[in-house]
């Protein structure tokens, strides 16, 4: 539809038409919530130990730990890319070419690192791209990860590789300012919050045991930790006896001005 009404609009603007008639029509949002599923650590972990060889484990990790498309995006990336002492690498990516010169840095994220580091032990010299064998064109990435999850005991989950980059931008987006985030991952603030970050079960967890609400529900509680010895706690007790309560022993009940006699 979104497509219908461009056309249109360019067909009155040549002159070739006077009326767009899909302008008054709403185009439906493209947020669909229905298939995002973010894929915890644990579960990672299971899939990274069922993995093949050294270049899928990187493969998987450039996805959840790098936040890379896949797999466009690794298979771009090169080993002259990988900027070590700058904790750093650089993706080019063609689908963000009009928006930043298809070129952004990464960290090299310490969870993702290991994987790396144990794929350029075992390139092969002379080397230049750092995903190798699975550039094949024959190969399908997403049926060999349908075969990898089920070694791991491991229950597939929609949209293999895109969840993997979306979990890895909401956890990002918890530490780090979403522009910073949407920068490193190559999508705008509003794509990020829209299609991406996510809400899981941790971020409920979180909220039902929030300690800054426990503390406003008892106000007048005895910090823990601090221990006050018995002569100050005495003095502070004479002080103040209870929380909140205040003597009104300095006006009397009829006011300063002393009695009249009749």
């Amino acid at each position: 539809m979104k497509v219908a009404r461009q056309f249109w609009a360019q067909a009155i603007r040549d002159g070739v038409a006077s009326v767009n008639p899909f302008a008054h029509l709403r185009t439906p949002s493209e947020v669909n919530t229905a298939r995002a599923f973010f894929v915890d650590r644990a579960t990672f972990t299971r899939v990274l130990e069922a993995c093949p060889d050294a270049e899928w484990r990187l493969l998987l990790a450039l996805a959840r730990y790098g936040g890379l498309r896949t797999p466009s995006e690794p298979f771009t990336l090169q080993w002259p890319d990988v900027n070590w002492e700058r904790d750093r690498f650089r993706i080019v990516a063609p689908k963000t070419k009009h928006d930043d010169g298809g070129e952004r840095w990464i960290p090299l994220f310490p969870e993702m690192r290991p994987y790396l580091e144990e794929a350029f032990d075992l390139a092969e010299p002379g080397a230049v791209h750092v995903i190798t064998r699975c550039r094949d064109a024959n190969i399908n990435l997403r049926t060999q990860l349908t075969r990898i999850c089920g070694r791991a005991g491991v229950k597939t989950w929609p949209r293999l590789f895109q969840n993997l980059r979306a979990s890895r931008e909401t956890e990002l987006a918890e530490t780090f300012p979403i522009h910073v985030v949407a920068e490193w991952l190559g999508n705008s603030p509003k794509t990020a919050l829209a299609h991406y970050t996510q809400t899981t079960e941790e971020h409920f967890r979180l909220a039902a045991h929030n300690p800054a609400q426990q503390a406003a529900e008892m106000p007048c509680a005895e910090p823990q930790g601090e221990k006050v010895e018995k002569p100050e706690r005495e003095m502070l007790q004479a002080v103040a006896s209870s929380c909140g309560h205040t003597q009104n022993y300095l006006v009397t009940p009829t006011g300063f001005e002393p009695v009249s006699r009749p």
